[in-house]
């Protein structure tokens, strides 16, 4: 009686003599369609072309196999693997947090981080944090994230209302821009970044400091501000 002692099963296909059918359907190394051959047949067509065979469609009646460089085709469907991750854009939402009566200093500090997430493609989530009698001049909030969304109308919209939750009150801002979008631009100012400093090689240490950190800055936020939740990211700032 038969029975799996575990182990990994590979997702890797059969390559040349562990491909175990007496015939294959084979293609060849361009794509055309050769037909139906013995198996050794094919094998001896893949060291003619100093190639692989390799099985591609297993399921099939007699199974698919093709001419091909293996280890080329692997490093190269790595390489657009990763190509891919490097520019997935994960959905964002940063949180900025504002008191009703906060300072001008305060308020311009807090609008410039808003600014810079809605530049780097992400979604800002706007709280108002009231405190004792503050809860009822719920139009003092109102007033400010009007303001806010005022101030930011160039770079977002309002995706979602001013409304009262509990004792905050919450706006959402969207950017006008994609993030996909914002992620190449900041990838062709770091190039840029670059090039220049290979063409003015006297710049000096820590003008090339003050360009990394501002490149890193630009594909995140702060550290102090974010969090991580199950479906975004938030960052938030205490006012």
């Amino acid at each position: 009686m038969w029975c799996y002692r575990g182990g990994s099963i590979s997702a890797e296909p059969r390559i040349n003599d562990r491909i175990r059918v007496p015939e294959v359907r084979l293609v060849g190394p361009s794509g055309e369609q050769v037909g139906i051959v013995p198996l050794a047949k094919a094998l001896e067509l893949a060291q003619e072309y100093d190639l692989d065979l390799v099985e591609v469609a297993a399921t099939a009646r007699p199974p698919v196999c093709k001419l091909m460089d293996y280890g080329k085709f692997k490093y190269e469907s790595a390489m657009k693997a990763r190509e891919a991750r490097k520019n997935q854009a994960h959905t964002v939402i940063k949180e900025m947090k504002l008191r009703p009566k906060i300072d001008p200093h305060d308020y311009d500090t807090k609008k410039g981080h808003v600014v810079r997430f809605l530049k780097q493609g992400d979604k800002v989530k706007i709280t108002i944090m009231f405190r004792g009698r503050e809860q009822s001049r719920p139009e003092l909030g109102y007033r400010l994230l009007q303001r806010l969304a005022e101030d930011v109308q160039d770079l977002g919209f309002i995706e979602s209302n001013p409304k009262q939750d509990g004792r905050n009150m919450i706006m959402v801002l969207g950017p006008h821009k994609k993030k996909t979008e914002a992620m190449a631009e900041a990838r062709q100012a770091q190039e840029a970044r670059k090039a220049e400093a290979k063409a003015n090689p006297g710049r000096s240490q820590n003008a090339a400091d003050s360009d990394a950190v501002n490149a890193e800055e630009s594909e995140g936020s702060e550290g102090s501000v974010q969090s991580m939740e199950p479906e975004s990211a938030e960052a938030s700032a205490e006012a």
